[in-house]
C-alpha cells in the first residue's frame, strides 16, 4: 500500500510514523508513505495557500489551486481515491478501516483553516472522513487515526495475525478483559477459567465478557451483531440485573 499525505505541516508526522507498529510495517516494505507539503504546489513566490471567504466571515480558507496541482501530480493519469480529513465526512470506523485497507494507492488532504474552497469537495476529492464528532485544528491527527487503522489491517503489520481480529471494533463487540501475571495483586485475581487450561471454556467465558462489556458501555453496537438465542438469553438475563442493580 502507498499513502499520499497533503498537509501544511509535514514535521507532524515525524514522530508518529517513527515508532511502534507504522515504523515496523514501513522497514518492511507492507507500506510506503509520502507526506507532501501543499505549499510546495503553489506557484507564487510567497507560498501562498489560504485567502479570506467570498461572502465574509472569520479565518481563511484553503485555496483551490495548490491542492488540485498536488493531488494532479500525485495521481497522474491514475484513478484512485482522494479523502478528504474534514469534521463534514462520513465517520471513520472499523468498517470504513477495513474498506479503505483494499486500496493500493491513496491520498490524505489534511483540511486546515476555515476549511477548504468547494470546488476542491465537488472536483478533486472522492471521499470525505471524519474521526469523530468534534473539531481538530486541522487534519493532520485525523490523518495518523486514519494511517493506524489502516497499517493495522495488512496482512503482516501486527505480530500476531490473530491479535487484530481481537482487538475491540474488529467483531463488532468491545474486546473481552484481559489479565497477565502475577495471578494475584494487591488481593485482586484473575478469574480461575483463564487457569484452567480448557480452551472452550475460555472461549465461551470470553464471548460472554466481550458481548456484556459491549452491553455495558456501547449498547448500540449489538445492533448490528449476529447473537445466537444463547446469547440473546444471556444479555436478556446481564440486562435485568444490570437495571435492578
Amino acid at each position: 500500500m502507498k499513502i499520499h499525505i497533503l498537509t501544511l505541516f509535514p514535521g507532524m508526522f515525524v514522530g508518529p510514523f517513527s515508532e511502534s507498529i507504522i515504523k515496523r510495517a514501513v522497514d518492511r516494505g507492507l507500506v510506503e508513505i509520502a507526506v507532501h507539503n501543499i505549499r510546495d504546489y503553489t506557484s507564487d513566490r510567497h507560498h501562498v495557500v489560504d485567502d479570506y471567504p467570498y461572502g465574509g466571515g472569520p479565518g481563511m480558507v484553503l485555496k483551490p489551486e495548490p491542492l488540485f496541482e498536488a493531488v494532479e501530480a500525485i495521481k497522474g493519469e491514475f484513478q484512485i481515491p482522494v479523502i478528504l480529513l474534514t469534521p463534514q465526512g462520513r465517520l471513520f470506523d472499523q468498517q470504513a478501516a477495513a474498506e479503505l485497507a483494499k486500496h493500493e494507492e491513496m491520498i490524505l488532504v489534511c483540511g486546515h483553516y476555515e476549511g477548504v474552497d468547494e470546488r476542491v469537495r465537488e472536483y478533486l476529492v472522492t471521499d470525505e472522513i471524519s474521526i469523530g464528532d468534534y473539531v481538530l485544528s486541522g487534519g493532520e491527527l485525523a490523518a495518523m487515526v486514519v494511517v493506524d487503522a489502516l497499517v493495522r489491517q495488512l496482512p503482516g503489520a501486527l505480530g500476531s495475525e490473530a491479535s487484530g481480529g481481537e482487538d475491540s471494533h474488529s467483531s463488532g463487540l468491545l474486546e473481552y478483559p484481559q489479565y497477565t501475571r502475577p495471578q494475584s495483586f494487591r488481593g485482586w485475581v484473575v478469574p480461575e477459567v483463564l487457569l484452567s487450561g480448557n480452551h472452550a471454556q475460555i472461549a465461551r467465558w470470553r464471548r460472554e465478557q466481550s458481548l456484556l462489556r459491549t452491553l455495558q458501555r456501547r449498547p448500540d453496537l449489538l445492533d448490528n451483531v449476529e447473537l445466537t438465542d444463547e446469547e440473546r438469553r444471556f444479555l436478556e438475563r446481564k440486562f435485568e440485573w444490570i437495571s435492578i442493580r
